[in-house]
């Protein structure tokens, strides 16, 4: 995802102790009561509603368009919407980059380091982001252990899903010199996808497949057990089709180029959510900010 640039007007953010294994305490109460809370009860969740007006603010919070009820916003210092059904992101498979003046146990130098996969270079095409090592089951299980505080903090804000970013991280390196050098491939990434999704709904989260088509359905549907999909463009690369065999109309597509967001109009936008925003996913401040929907 690209890197984000935090306004000091928006809600602060969650307070992380510097490098610190876990977060404050005062948070980590808060997500303790309400993971009791939640395991008190049969914890249960629900899909985003089809073809609901979307916005896609990773890149920072802003009033939603009129109409829309669907809002995807960042885990850390994004907020549930009360008004809408709120998605909260998770770079799961990858790491931020690390941000000056920013603290938050995502970022590449707060992931325990033994699990960031530095030997490889950062994304060829997000800077600054590296891969997370699923090669074992036990790294998996410890990955999983440090996103749960993230998933945790999507609970305590009261969004009702998660979207885990770049589950498709194994070919991030396809290509390039390092490719044979990626120590796990889809297997290991299916059964690291398995542990986080088990996590979310615990909490009572839905869980959107964020992108990655070449899961079947027994891989997507049964044994992960995604709830919806996030696709970016699938109108671009013709697969916004296939995302509704897998989900029939529970999809968000996002498109950033407005061709491409024309073809998916055309093809499923009177079924599915379709919106178009900039690379950047910007504010509507930014002179790059793009928005429309069909």
């Amino acid at each position: 995802m690209p890197t984000i640039a935090y306004a000091a007007a928006r809600s602060q953010p969650l307070a992380v102790p510097d490098r610190g294994p876990v977060i404050a305490g005062a948070v980590a109460a808060t997500i303790a009561a309400a993971a009791l809370a939640t395991s008190a009860t049969a914890a249960t969740w629900a899909p985003p509603p089809v073809n609901a007006k979307f916005d896609y603010q990773i890149g920072g919070d802003y009033p939603l368009p009129r109409g829309a009820g669907v809002v995807s916003r960042d885990w850390f210092s994004g907020s549930a919407d009360v008004r809408a059904y709120s998605i909260c992101y998770v770079n799961a498979f990858q790491t931020q980059s690390d941000e000056a003046r920013v603290e938050r146990p995502d970022e590449k130098s707060n992931w325990p380091r033994d699990l960031v996969l530095e030997e490889l270079g950062d994304d060829p095409n997000w800077g600054g982001e590296y891969l997370v090592d699923l090669s074992s089951a036990e790294k998996r299980a410890r990955a999983a252990e440090w996103v749960q505080q993230m998933i945790q903090t999507c609970a305590a804000k009261g969004f009702k899903a998660v979207e885990y970013d770049n589950l498709d991280s194994w070919t991030r390196f396809d290509g390039t010199p390092v490719e044979r050098r990626v120590p796990f491939r889809k297997r290991q990434a299916i059964a690291y996808a398995e542990l986080l999704t088990d996590q979310a709904h615990a909490l009572g989260l839905a869980v959107a497949q964020k992108n990655a088509l070449g899961l079947n359905r027994r891989q997507a549907r049964v044994r992960i057990g995604f709830d919806f999909a996030i696709a970016e463009s699938c109108g671009r690369y013709s697969e916004c089709q296939g995302y509704r065999a897998l989900y029939r109309n529970r999809v968000i597509a996002i498109e950033y180029r407005r061709r491409d967001f024309t073809r998916a109009c055309q093809s499923v936008g009177n079924k599915v959510t379709v919106v178009l925003r900039d690379r950047d996913v910007s504010t509507p401040r930014s002179p790059t900010y793009r928005y429309a929907a069909c």
